[in-house]
């Protein structure tokens, strides 16, 4: 008997299919099929031809293809008896529960008393299939591995693109043929880490950011992953994601995967990020006061560092708020004995050295400044050299010989004593003061992988959440190392990268954004000199680059001459002006003619209007700026367009151009055809254009 099932929205159809009981395979996923497609007839040509060499019959590419149906590949779950003895599956179909826009499929191993189930739920808004495995045993078993719904990869694609980094250099973008065999990436640190962010995106042949098709996935999952993209002999093409392998340390009767979030789209890579944006900012972050404007932040830390002087504080804050600062954050420092970053993590107290009267008198002039106050944790993280490592050495997570990272050692965050204690801690703190913001800081890999310890610090952030609803939350893990679907169910922003040089910033928030919107992505204006990468940049275009994104200042207001206050100023007064509509914004990549462009197009929800930020990161190749083309406008309609910075333009552009002095109306058609010709500029500038739709 054949069954197939089928999910629907506006831009793409997702169609599975099984026969003789087996495990469902995906039949179909692209555009929108027709709503009276035969899905028994797709069923019925879906099947490959057998050739020498074969099988007689081909294994199908199952949502868990398995090993006993002689699949040639990786299978989709390894699980293994208490006693070390192999499980080989063989599911049949048990039940299904079907209805608009939500498919579960429940499948039985009755000889290993093995029940496995497949969701999938399809978001008409956002055009992302969320789906989800979950295994359930009437035994303790071990799991080797399991993958979420296993979907598969398109054949007209010439490669694979995934994001890989580094400390200060999150979000590179990676470019990978395939060819016959599996490409296999695994982070096994414990958090989602710089190194693998758990996203894939296959363009088909042609591809680019503005159109042609795409395939896209992201596991929300803050613990580590497994990523398999894998070529079969056949020329049919899988992808896998799950947690990283042997996460699960004990046989346990209950296992379930991390969201994996796919799209389709027929818009270029564009599409994809549209996508996880609005499903991301929509559907998965919940903000304390949705309605509320993004302030504009202030981070203390590359101002004062550890060295926490009430009077200096007070200072910094009077100028920051002048600047138009609306959040001062207190970063690490200002509890235990914390004088640098070998002590006292974990004794989460307020330090009477450096606040003998307490946090108070600091948030009673901040608020009297018109600004929030926001305060830093690292909550799962302990010293050696602290008060509570020496109660309870027990506490910390992993060997007594470890090495250490940052001078410190994590907590076991599975051990429900430790929750506790967190709990008190931070709730002592957030009750005792006026605060409305955390950042909440990782900054070392874990001494080894452990799902526990995700779960545990996922309750720990929940029981927050539910005590202190009005609190907003930055994840933070030396800067980009956590950022994911699954933190941000607990968070409302994240920090990017730790890097504040704005010319890195320009070149990860780019690439970031196949993921990422605006509204969560923090940037901040750095020091005129950045403390990470040593290089000196103009104060505009610092500030604009912080601008394409949730704004905020991280430096020592006192070194700034009047020039750069006055420009830091405009840029923030205008950021507030448009910050309404551009946190709902939809983020588009360009596509420049001039490699030493990078550009977006940030299109209100309306699209009524947008902005064009256009940075330029080097020396281009010719001499005069090449039309950079926009996107996604109404070709028969007019917008005017106005270079919101022109007070920038150099004395060496000496041409006339009328977006020089003053604006003009053009077409969609010309706009999306031939582009802006932008006036000439030097390396380590931007161009920031408006655009009116008439």
């Amino acid at each position: 008997m054949i069954q197939c099932w089928r999910l629907d929205d506006r831009r793409q159809t997702l169609v599975l299919g099984s026969h003789r009981e087996h495990l469902a395979e995906v039949l179909y996923w692209g555009p929108r099929l027709p709503d009276d497609e035969d899905l028994n007839t797709l069923f019925a040509v879906h099947a490959i031809d057998v050739t020498g060499g074969m099988l007689d019959l081909n294994p199908e590419l199952s949502i868990s293809p398995e090993a006993t149906r002689t699949f040639p590949g990786q299978p989709g779950l390894i699980v293994r008896a208490s006693d070390g003895a192999q499980l080989l599956t063989k599911f049949c179909f048990e039940k299904v529960e079907e209805e608009p826009g939500r498919l579960v499929l429940t499948y039985e191993d009755k000889n290993n008393g093995l029940t496995y189930t497949a969701r999938f739920t399809i978001n008409e808004h956002t055009q992302v299939i969320e789906t989800q495995a979950s295994l359930v045993s009437t035994k303790p078993v071990h799991l080797h591995w399991m993958s979420a719904p296993v979907m598969p990869a398109p054949q007209l694609s010439d490669e694979m693109i995934d994001l890989a980094g580094r400390w200060c250099g999150e979000f590179q973008i990676n470019r990978t043929a395939w060819s016959p065999g599996m490409r296999f990436r695994e982070n096994r640190t414990g958090r989602t880490g710089h190194e693998h962010f758990p996203g894939l995106i296959i363009p088909c042949r042609g591809a680019t950011n503005t159109q042609g098709q795409a395939y896209a996935f992201h596991y929300g999952w803050s613990g580590g992953h497994k990523m398999i993209a894998e070529e079969l002999p056949d020329g049919r093409r899988q992808i896998q994601f799950g947690h990283a392998e042997r996460m699960e340390v004990a046989p346990q009767t209950r296992f379930e995967t991390a969201p994996l979030y796919v799209t389709f789209s027929d818009d270029g890579l564009n599409g994809c990020a549209v996508a996880f944006q609005r499903h991301l900012r929509d559907e998965i972050v919940h903000m304390p006061e949705p309605d509320r404007p993004r302030p504009v932040h202030f981070n203390c830390w590359e101002a004062v560092y550890f060295d926490h002087n009430l009077p200096t504080l007070k200072d910094i804050a009077g100028r920051a708020a002048e600047l138009g600062a609306e959040r001062f954050v207190l970063d690490d420092g200002w509890f235990g004995y914390r004088d640098d970053d070998t002590r006292a993590l974990s004794d989460w107290e307020v330090d009477p050295r450096k606040y003998p009267d307490g946090l108070n008198p600091l948030i009673e002039h901040v608020h009297s400044l018109g600004m929030t106050f926001g305060i830093w944790f690292e909550p799962e993280m302990i010293n050696p050299d602290s008060n509570i490592h020496r109660a309870h050495p027990d506490w910390a997570l992993g060997g007594e010989d470890q090495i250490l990272g940052r001078n410190q050692k994590a907590l076991n965050m599975a051990l429900p004593e430790v929750q506790n204690f967190l709990f008190d801690r931070i709730s002592a703190i957030l009750r005792d003061h006026a605060i409305e913001y955390i950042k909440w800081d990782h900054n070392r890999v874990l001494p080894m992988p452990d799902a526990a310890q995700t779960r545990g610090s996922y309750a720990l952030l929940d029981r927050l959440r539910e005590e202190f609803p009005l609190v907003e939350i930055e994840s933070c893990a030396s800067g980009g190392g956590r950022i994911d679907f699954g933190i941000l169910k607990r968070t409302h922003r994240v920090w990017l990268s730790d890097s504040n040089d704005a010319l890195e910033r320009l070149k990860m928030q780019h690439n970031a954004s196949l993921f990422l919107p605006a509204a969560v992505t923090g940037s901040h204006v750095g020091p005129r000199q950045c403390h990470t990468s040593g290089r000196t940049l103009d104060m505009r275009f610092r500030a604009w680059v912080a601008a394409q994104r949730h704004m905020g200042i991280e430096m020592d207001p006192r070194e700034l001459t009047d020039d750069e206050a006055r420009a830091l100023r405009q840029v923030i007064g205008w950021w507030k002006d448009n910050q309404g509509w551009m946190m709902k914004a939809d983020i588009l990549l360009l596509e420049s003619p001039d490699p030493a462009v990078i550009a977006e197009q940030q299109l209100s929800v309306d699209h009524k209007r947008f902005v064009v930020f256009a940075g330029k990161a080097t020396t281009s190749s010719q001499i005069a700026p090449r039309p950079l083309r926009l996107t996604r406008l109404d070709p028969d309609a007019h917008y005017r367009i106005t270079l919101a910075n022109r007070d920038n333009v150099s004395g060496l552009s000496r041409g006339t151009q009328t977006l020089k002095t003053e604006s003009v109306d053009l077409s969609g058609t010309y706009l999306m055809n031939h582009g802006l010709t932008l006036p000439w500029s030097f390396p380590e500038t931007m161009w920031v254009v408006e655009g009116v739709r008439l």
